[in-house]
Protein backbone atom coordinates (compact mmCIF):
# COMPACT_ATOMS: atom_id res chain seq x y z
CA UNK A 1 0.00 0.00 0.00
CA UNK A 2 1.49 3.30 -1.06
CA UNK A 3 0.95 7.06 -0.06
CA UNK A 4 -0.23 9.64 -2.44
CA UNK A 5 1.87 12.82 -2.37
CA UNK A 6 -0.88 14.70 -1.63
CA UNK A 7 -1.72 12.91 1.47
CA UNK A 8 2.14 12.85 2.47
CA UNK A 9 2.02 16.79 2.39
CA UNK A 10 -1.40 16.48 4.32
CA UNK A 11 0.29 15.28 7.48
CA UNK A 12 3.79 17.48 7.02
CA UNK A 13 1.23 21.05 7.05
CA UNK A 14 -0.77 19.23 10.33
CA UNK A 15 2.23 19.44 11.71
CA UNK A 16 3.73 22.56 10.06
CA UNK A 17 1.20 24.75 9.24
CA UNK A 18 3.54 27.18 8.31
CA UNK A 19 6.05 25.25 6.25
CA UNK A 20 6.87 25.81 2.43
CA UNK A 21 6.57 22.10 1.30
CA UNK A 22 8.04 20.46 -1.94
CA UNK A 23 7.33 16.92 -2.59
CA UNK A 24 9.02 14.68 -5.41
CA UNK A 25 7.71 11.45 -6.34
CA UNK A 26 11.22 9.98 -6.78
CA UNK A 27 10.36 6.27 -8.22
CA UNK A 28 6.31 7.31 -9.48
CA UNK A 29 5.54 4.03 -7.06
CA UNK A 30 4.35 6.47 -4.28
CA UNK A 31 6.46 5.00 -2.28
CA UNK A 32 9.43 6.64 -2.49
CA UNK A 33 9.65 10.01 -1.99
CA UNK A 34 12.26 13.43 -1.22
CA UNK A 35 10.57 16.14 0.56
CA UNK A 36 12.00 19.75 1.11
CA UNK A 37 10.30 21.61 4.33
CA UNK A 38 10.79 24.91 5.25
CA UNK A 39 9.51 25.83 8.39
CA UNK A 40 9.66 28.45 11.60
CA UNK A 41 9.47 24.95 13.75
CA UNK A 42 12.71 23.69 13.21
CA UNK A 43 14.57 26.90 14.52
CA UNK A 44 17.55 26.25 17.18
CA UNK A 45 16.79 22.39 16.52
CA UNK A 46 19.91 19.83 15.57
CA UNK A 47 18.96 18.68 11.69
CA UNK A 48 18.27 14.99 13.34
CA UNK A 49 15.61 16.36 15.51
CA UNK A 50 14.10 18.17 12.36
CA UNK A 51 13.86 14.88 10.98
CA UNK A 52 12.59 13.25 14.08
CA UNK A 53 9.78 15.75 14.10
CA UNK A 54 8.63 15.66 10.18
CA UNK A 55 8.99 11.01 10.84
CA UNK A 56 6.52 11.60 14.08
CA UNK A 57 4.57 13.71 11.76
CA UNK A 58 4.15 11.16 9.45
CA UNK A 59 1.61 9.03 12.51
CA UNK A 60 3.58 5.59 12.32
CA UNK A 61 3.60 5.50 7.95
CA UNK A 62 7.03 5.37 7.36
CA UNK A 63 8.09 1.88 6.72
CA UNK A 64 4.24 0.99 6.63
CA UNK A 65 2.37 3.12 3.23
CA UNK A 66 5.90 4.68 2.61
CA UNK A 67 8.81 3.32 2.42
CA UNK A 68 11.72 5.69 1.70
CA UNK A 69 11.70 9.73 2.14
CA UNK A 70 14.50 11.80 1.84
CA UNK A 71 14.18 14.74 3.62
CA UNK A 72 15.97 18.53 3.61
CA UNK A 73 14.54 20.65 6.46
CA UNK A 74 15.35 24.29 7.24
CA UNK A 75 13.89 27.51 8.22
CA UNK A 76 12.74 30.54 6.44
Amino acid sequence: MAMSATELETYIRAAFPDAQVKIDDLAGDGDHYACSIVSEAFRGLPRVRQHQLVYDSLQGHMGDKLHALALKTATP
